[in-house]
């Protein structure tokens, strides 16, 4: 019996501070200590080792098998030797042979701690990957550890072990941190190093922004109330589109609060950042416009092909819709995922008016310049066919057509050439007149915070 209390003490001391169980000390213990024989006796080595942390004591025992001929000292023992413990052994019985434990001498127990260091660190990692691999998008709080060529190392409040940092790229250039600093943050990615997983946190991340309003909108958290999509320029804009499984709930409202408090609670974490919050909607060209808030939106053409959105405002509007530097429009068109090309009405009409500007909206999987004439209302057979000898078959085709231009249409006569006008007269002044959609909800956003 080899008493190794001091060895115990402090192997327990370097294990308890990895918040390892019980069973896992032992096991820890006992496989560096095979790892040091090993070293001595070979890697075929068989042992028992027997630890009384009570006691604070190590009995370790090497098993070897008699044999006639020693081929391997490590595992065998000669018969002859054998018997000078106990004549009664035959060849493969197996001797038991003990081993004090302060003959291990300092390299062994050296391979012994090399050891349980290795497992401990191999198990902080495995217990890293487990508790946070489903947990990205996640709100993470922590300490401001220190700050080192522009990264935030930070110390998590529940995982202490595991090493997170924000990179420069993620971090609201806005803010300063401090050592020392309480601070939170969305758990972006995980990053596999050679000392193994990092956490990759983020403040700039559209994440973040999302995972604060889960924090603050319990129909968030019961799933109730969705955010389709966001759009952030960190530090000074973020737009979401939120939608509702419930038609009893307004997500918008939702998301909100009473007197904009939850929204509030956000935007004071943000430092004052301002935050659209838009209703989803499938429909591109309705999506568009609401995206577009708070600017009124006269008209929107979309073309699948290209996800290319058109949008006219009127002169007034043009400049709210642009957003200082252009971010209003930027941040609709990355929540869309459409490009959106934006025209004042005076510059559409300058740029020919192009039809849909007048033109009924068109079935979605249709464009304006592919409506055919046969399937306009208003439109005599007699003069349908009359255009269509001309070559006119699209409503395209005869929108900018003036009197003089009809006039010479091969076949045209007065009364149909008068049909026509008064057709694309009605058309236009209906484009006209017609009072602008109802604007979407004025995003909501509360003054910042004192």
């Amino acid at each position: 019996m080899a008493n190794a209390t001091d060895v115990v003490s402090a192997i327990k001391e370097l294990t308890s501070t990895k918040q390892l169980e019980r069973s896992e000390l032992i096991d820890l213990l006992k496989d560096g200590l095979h790892a040091a024989l090993v070293k001595r006796y070979g890697p075929n080595v068989r042992s028992e080792i027997g630890i009384d942390e009570m006691k604070g004591t190590i009995r370790i025992v090497v098993l070897k098998t008699v044999v006639e001929t020693v081929e391997d000292p490590g595992t065998q023992v000669a018969l002859e030797e054998a018997r000078f413990e106990d004549p009664e052994f035959q060849p493969g019985d197996v001797l038991e042979e003990e081993v004090p434990f302060d003959q291990f001498g300092r390299t062994a127990v050296q391979a012994a701690k090399q050891r349980i260091i290795q497992r401990v660190r191999e198990g902080e990692r495995s217990r890293i990957r487990e508790e946070f691999s489903d947990k990205v998008g996640d709100l993470l709080s922590g300490e401001v550890q220190q700050i080192e060529r522009g990264k935030i190392v930070v110390m998590l409040n529940k995982f202490r072990e595991a090493e997170a940092i924000i990179p420069y790229r993620d971090q609201n250039h806005r803010e300063h941190f401090h050592q020392g600093d309480t601070i939170r943050a969305v758990l972006k990615r995980i990053e596999e190093t050679p000392k193994g997983p990092r956490l990759i946190l983020s403040r700039a991340d559209p994440l973040f922004v999302k995972a604060l309003f889960k924090l603050e909108v319990p129909e968030i958290q019961q799933q109730i109330v969705d955010i389709r999509a966001t759009a952030r320029e960190a530090g000074s804009r973020t737009k979401i589109a939120v939608s509702s499984r419930d038609d009893g709930i307004d997500p918008v409202g939702a998301c909100v609060g009473l007197k904009g408090s939850r929204v509030q609670a956000v935007v004071n974490e943000l430092n004052g950042e301002r935050i659209d919050i838009v209703p989803w909607s499938s429909d591109p060209e309705r999506f568009a416009k609401l995206a577009l808030a708070p600017a009124r939106v006269a008209r929107v053409f979309s073309d699948p092909d290209t996800k290319t959105i058109q949008a006219i405002v009127d002169e007034d509007q043009l400049s709210l819709a642009i957003g200082r530097n252009g971010q209003n429009v930027r941040l609709a068109s990355e929540l869309t995922g459409w490009k959106i090309d934006l025209y004042s009405s005076r510059e559409w009409l300058e740029r020919g008016g192009e039809g849909p500007l007048f033109a009924p909206l068109p079935a979605a999987d249709k464009g304006v310049t592919d409506v055919a004439l046969t399937e306009m209302k208003g439109l005599p057979p007699e003069l349908v066919a009359v255009l269509e000898q001309a070559g006119k078959k699209t409503l395209q085709d005869i929108l900018d057509l003036e009197r003089e231009e009809v006039d010479q249409l091969p076949g045209m006569t007065p009364d149909i050439a008068d049909k026509l006008m008064a057709f694309l007269n009605e058309m236009t002044e209906d484009g006209e007149d017609e009072e602008p959609e109802a604007p979407p909800p004025t995003p909501t956003t509360p003054p910042p915070a004192a």
